[in-house]
């Protein structure tokens, strides 16, 4: 069972694609969304497999990383290194067993869609979201124990900041133009705590703090029913084929379309975390895991792990084609002191 909750964050840096195979519909290969919604998400299984690769990728000959990685996402016998398999291994002779068969201590659900960006026909870009999403974030960050971060759901539709940028003022009125549809809006400030505590969380560790202004300036709460359609409609769609190498042309029955997650698109999960399993209590036997006897000591091994690859890493489909490079943000005000863990 799950003891911590913590949020993580996912800012496409390039357009992503994580597919849930063919389709009957006019796009051949289609994101992942909710059934219920229709809202843009990646599957828990796709965002754990894609880190542990990256956490892998680190872990070079280094024994005790690889019983980290064991012990965080689970045993896996695939590319491991030799030495790691007898630290899991336990009695001697014909009763010499592997203790591989046990959940690991890191989990997360799926990755919902939290910001979408959609032209402007001022500021350039936008970044929607709705209060349907914004309930549901707020739930999840409850989950999380971080009230800091639930104090705005009940933010009303087609409301902007009070110094967004996309606004066009018409006879008084103020207006934003998405793509090619106009909304009329209101400016209030709650808009504007909600669009700056987003802006300092996500781009606090930026070096530009362009990217944090532009949030701040450029975030549109809209109705459920127009986030649906943006979401649905406004992604891009890219049209793809092969070339015969013989011919140089063409080649038949090729052609296909595959959609992608915008850039820029923001993204957020729950990380779960659980001390190691009570078969590995011994420390007579494991003594080397005794770093995961506590929940909060693997959410400070995830927290590690992910600045040792740089807060970065590749997620979905086309990977040689510089797609689906994800930053990640984690927020985790735990300590594993003793006192404190």
């Amino acid at each position: 069972m799950f003891k911590l909750a913590r949020p993580l964050f996912l800012i496409c840096e390039t357009p992503l694609h994580v597919g849930s195979g063919d389709s009957l519909g006019i796009i051949d290969m289609p994101i992942q969304r909710e059934r219920h919604t229709g809202f843009p998400k990646v599957e828990s299984s796709s965002l754990k497999g894609s880190l542990r690769t990256a956490f892998e990728g680190t872990a070079g000959n280094e024994v005790d990383k690889w019983i980290q990685i064991q012990a965080a996402f689970g045993y896996d016998e695939d590319g491991i290194i030799s030495g790691v398999e007898e630290k899991f291994t336990v009695g001697e002779g014909t009763e010499k067993k592997l203790k591989k068969e046990f959940i690991g201590c890191l989990g997360f659900t799926d990755a919902r869609i939290l910001l979408f960006p959609v032209k402007s026909m001022k500021g350039v870009f936008a970044w929607i979201t709705c209060p349907l999403v914004l309930k549901k974030f707020a739930e999840e960050m409850r989950l999380c124990e971080r009230s800091d971060l639930n104090f705005f759901q009940d933010i009303s539709e087609n409301t902007v900041p009070n110094s967004c940028e996309l606004v066009v003022n018409k006879k008084g009125e103020d207006w934003i133009v998405l793509e090619e549809f106009a909304f009329k809006v209101s400016q209030n400030q709650n808009c504007v705590e909600l669009a700056t505590c987003l802006a300092e969380i996500l781009f606090a560790e930026t070096p530009q703090s362009y990217w944090e202004d532009k949030l701040s300036k450029s975030f549109v709460v809209l109705s459920n029913d127009d986030f649906k359609d943006f979401v649905e409609h406004s992604t891009e769609v890219i049209t793809r084929t092969k070339i015969d190498n013989d011919t140089g042309t063409v080649q038949d029955g090729a052609l296909f379309t595959e959609e992608f997650l915008p850039t820029d698109s923001i993204m957020y999960s729950l990380v779960l975390a659980s001390p190691i399993p009570p078969m590995f209590w011994d420390e007579n036997k494991f003594a080397w895991l005794k770093e995961f006897k506590k929940e909060s000591h693997a959410v400070k091994y995830f927290e590690k792990s992910l600045k040792e690859i740089g807060n970065i890493f590749q997620l979905g489909g086309n990977a040689t084609l510089g797609k689906g490079i994800v930053r990640m943000v984690f927020l985790n005000d735990i300590q594993t002191g003793e006192d404190k863990a």
